[in-house]
């Protein structure tokens, strides 16, 4: 397959991830055919349909529950899923059936697309497949502003490098995991059935410009928003100090490697990884909040809650050493260099984005 003659298309392409992958292959091969489709469910995505039609990337406002519709998209040679109702409190109180059929019964229409057209498949998890009992239960030190892990831990798979794939799978992960792990097991079927080429990225927290933050998804957004219009945060659990752990890849990092993959598809294929920013792009939510008080020079108040909220866990750092041994690639940006990219971007765009983002 020549280069000039590809044809992508990205599912939830009016989200934060979709949009950037889509713009990103755009800018970097012009000659590319690159179609999005969306149901512009989540708040801020509208905003993303006009930065795509100018990159001259087709917009299709299709929802991937419903398969009739996308059957008239036509043939690709790559199709990525980067669709899902993302919120880890998903399905808890409502919305259970729109999360089910939006996160399984779209990865299944969007495989059987891939087999009509002889697609390679890419489709975007999530680190929430982990079962959030045993990520709980890794013994963790108080270092006063975060935690850290400790030398010994109760399972495998976790390291000072960060949860490998190896870390167990057996165990209540939230609605909206055990969703992605369904599908993640759709995808491995239908490349063993059908030789569908696939590959799958279980992405830890992903951040960047055109992150339409909420306290529920997209936290980094979420806490920049919040300190740069000056109005209150929380945190919510593990004594309310605001300890907890993640680590962050930049939106721009998270496109290498799709670029890579897209273009390697027999390097990666049938492989699962985990892909984030890794040990060195990890913060707690206070040492977040440290950053983002330097650069936006405010200081917001933040309350202490001890709830805590159902499948929430103390510590996540991704482990990419399968992922870069296979292809490379390694994550770039760190947490500051991420916030500040967001900065940029709400400073550069701040009266569309006030109305989302501070209401947030």
């Amino acid at each position: 397959m020549k280069q000039q003659e590809m044809k992508v298309l990205i599912a939830g392409g009016a989200g934060f991830v979709g949009s950037n992958l889509a713009i990103s292959l755009k800018q970097r091969y012009k000659q590319y055919e690159v179609s999005v489709l969306d149901n512009l469910s989540r708040q801020g995505s509208q905003l993303n349909v006009a930065r795509l039609q100018q990159q001259g990337i087709a917009f299709h406002r299709l929802d991937t529950r419903f398969a009739g519709p996308m059957q008239k998209l036509g043939h690709f040679d790559v199709i990525i899923d980067a669709a899902a109702e993302p919120s880890v409190l998903a399905g808890l109180d409502s919305g259970l059936d729109y999360l089910v059929r939006t996160n399984f019964n779209g990865t299944v229409n969007l495989l059987n697309l891939a087999r009509r057209s002889g697609a390679a498949f890419l489709f975007l998890s999530t680190s929430r497949v982990y079962p959030y009992n045993n990520l709980s239960g890794l013994l963790l030190q108080d270092e006063g502003d975060t935690f850290s892990l400790g030398k010994l831990q109760p399972v495998a798979g976790v390291s000072q490098s960060g949860v490998s794939e190896a870390f167990p799978i057996t165990g209540p992960r939230t609605l909206y995991g055990a969703t992605k792990l369904s599908s993640e097991l759709m995808v491995q079927e239908y490349h063993t059935a059908f030789g569908l080429k696939t590959v799958i990225n279980r992405c830890g927290v992903i951040a960047g410009p055109w992150q339409m933050g909420k306290v529920d998804q997209g936290v980094a957004a979420l806490w920049l928003a919040r300190h740069y219009w000056k109005r209150p945060l929380k945190y919510i659990g593990f004594g309310g100090r605001g300890l907890q752990v993640r680590d962050m890849l930049h939106i721009d990092d998270l496109f290498r490697l799709v670029d890579y993959q897209i273009h390697h598809p027999d390097v990666v294929n049938g492989e699962t990884y985990n892909a984030g920013g890794g040990p060195q792009s990890s913060a707690s939510l206070q040492q977040l909040t440290e950053i983002c008080r330097s650069l936006t020079g405010n200081v917001v108040p933040i309350a202490a809650s001890a709830e805590h909220r159902p499948g929430d866990i103390p510590w996540y750092i991704t482990d990419n050493s399968r992922v870069m041994a296979a292809t490379g690639w390694k994550p770039e940006k760190g947490v500051r260099e991420i916030m500040t990219d967001m900065l940029r971007w709400i400073r550069e765009n701040e009266d569309v984005l006030k109305p989302v983002l501070d209401a947030s």
